[in-house]
């Protein structure tokens, strides 16, 4: 299998990803097991939350209006309700008063010696969220933060969007450094999806033919062997097996990259073996795919800023280029030297990338530029 003579462009590979792969089924889960898992349908509140008044700290529940001159000086004599944070405020008071401004006494009482205002240390009924309010939309990854609002709402389970099932074939020989398998794998699990295996398949047709038939799994990755060497026959096996849809992309790094389906609709993904292209051919076309099973934003999950350019920034027209950049200064960036120069210690050394697109010709100094930035802060990631 050789490579086409003049590659497609990515947006040719993403619109193919688009139209080819669809959200996955939803299901129902536990609140307690859904961080992180995507909102299958919006979510309301079918009561107020919290449900009644209740105690923001451990004290003494009173009514406001009995504290009315209150001080060291003249200290009043309350009924003794001890409450705790979390309690529902008993019937006939409106606030707490904190553990260290009374003072119990033996015969039920508590000496009150700071006057409170009404709904003082109380959580009102509905605060958090009234009757019918949007708890969390259609969507939504959700964070610690939403489940306790919806442990909070009552609510047992809820539809969530299944998880993707991905198997990662290795179509090259074993390794004790290969560093593809595991950065894939990590790279899986930020998008939502859950490696279900993972198959070294070498370099022979039959293996990789092998592991695209086995079912089970929602879309599967094909690491190495996508090139047009002797040596190399993920694409050849997929077509064999399959739908080789698009081989050979107009992407820098990433080249090789193909597209295509098992006869079991299957979504594939060929990457390339060489670490720097296959982290953006995934980034590109394999997360793409990946997020758009598990109900997610297809787009890559960086933050991203508008920054100028320090230094030009070189690209060859015909190719979308990814180009690792570093910061300047708060607000500009200059490029790295190319994944050509330096492999993937591009990436790792840099503070974020740009893409270029095909028609351009990199971007002269000063050009604002969008910088993809590696600041932890990946959207819905780890």
């Amino acid at each position: 299998m050789t490579l086409a003579p003049r590659p497609l462009s990515l947006e040719v590979a993403i619109a193919f990803v688009d139209r080819t792969v669809s959200r996955l089924p939803a299901e129902s889960a536990s609140v307690s097991s859904l961080c992180r898992r995507v909102v299958a349908e919006s979510i309301h509140a079918t009561r107020a939350i919290p449900a009644a008044d209740r105690a923001l700290i451990d004290g003494y529940a009173v009514a406001a209006s009995a504290t009315v001159g209150a001080g060291s000086y003249n200290p009043l004599l309350l009924p003794l309700r001890a409450i705790s944070a979390g309690d529902a405020i008993p019937p006939g008071t409106d606030a707490v008063i904190p553990l260290d401004l009374g003072l119990t006494h033996p015969s039920g009482v508590v000496e009150c010696i700071e006057a409170v205002a009404p709904n003082q240390n109380v959580e009102i009924r509905g605060c958090v969220a009234a009757p019918a309010a949007l708890l969390a939309s259609e969507g939504t990854r959700l964070l610690p933060a939403q489940i306790a609002v919806l442990i909070s709402a009552g609510l047992a389970s809820v539809k969530v969007i299944r998880r993707p099932l991905v198997r990662i074939v290795l179509a090259s020989e074993p390794s004790a450094t290969d560093s593809d398998g595991p950065m894939c794998r990590a790279l899986v699990e930020r998008d939502g999806g859950v490696v279900v295996n993972t198959l070294a398949a070498g370099r022979t047709r039959q293996a990789i033919r092998g592991a695209l038939e086995t079912e089970g799994v929602d879309i599967v990755l094909v690491i190495g062997g996508t090139g047009p060497g002797v040596g190399d026959h993920a694409a050849a096996a997929l077509a064999e097996v399959g739908d080789l849809a698009i081989h050979g992309i107009a992407l820098r790094p990433g080249e090789t990259a193909g597209l295509g389906h098992t006869r079991n609709a299957v979504p594939v993904i060929l990457l390339p073996g060489a670490p720097a292209a296959c982290l953006f051919a995934y980034e590109m076309l394999a997360g793409r795919a990946i997020r758009r099973l598990g109900g997610l934003d297809p787009a890559p999950p960086y933050r991203s800023r508008g920054m100028l350019t320090a230094r030009k920034i070189v690209s060859a027209i015909g190719m979308t280029e990814i180009c690792p950049v570093r910061f300047t200064t708060s607000d500009a960036v200059e490029p790295l030297p190319s994944f050509g120069e330096i492999g993937l210690m591009a990436a790792a050394a840099a503070d974020g990338f740009v893409i270029v697109p095909e028609e351009r010709e990199g971007y002269p100094p000063g050009a604002p530029v969008t910088v993809y930035l590696y600041d932890g802060n990946c959207i819905g990631g780890l």
